[in-house]
């Protein structure tokens, strides 16, 4: 029996839609938990007590640098970012600084929505990035001190 070439695009289309539905309708407690540790790197990093992030508001094409200690809050327009980890490699490797993030949305007179769990990376922000219409934040570095 011979398929036109539309039968068989028609049932590959609806293979490949079954199975995304499916994996989209996971149960919460199927899908992975965030994890606070360390990125699986070959290479050392070190653990730094301060975060240096920028920050872009698209309404107004401002960009702002700030420095967040380890587990504190800085509020950014309607965000709150909290760096929970940041790791910067040593002198002796290739640069890299990653941060863990939590940001969570607070409007005025509604619940917060968290918009972002995870690890940020210096080198690559495009690579886990913050997904926001006005905002966008990413990590420069993590440092000992402050400047």
């Amino acid at each position: 029996m011979r398929h036109s070439l539309a039968s068989w695009r028609a049932l590959s289309c609806g293979l490949l839609a079954g199975m995304l539905l499916s994996w989209a309708t996971l149960p919460a407690a199927a899908q992975p938990a965030p994890s606070l540790a360390a990125p699986n790197d070959a290479l050392p990093s070190n653990p730094m007590p301060l975060a240096v992030l920028q920050g872009l508001d698209k309404i107004t094409a401002r960009i702002i640098t700030f420095e967040v200690a380890i587990d504190q809050t800085i509020g950014f327009g309607t965000l709150k970012v909290t760096p929970r980890v940041c790791r910067k490699r040593p002198p002796e490797y290739p640069p890299e600084s990653a941060a863990y993030l939590e940001i969570v949305e607070e409007r005025p007179g509604e619940t917060p929505v968290q918009r972002f769990a995870g690890w940020m990376f210096a080198s690559s922000p495009a690579l886990n990035p913050l997904e926001h219409p006005v905002y966008d934040v990413w990590v420069v570095d993590c440092r000992a001190k402050p400047r």
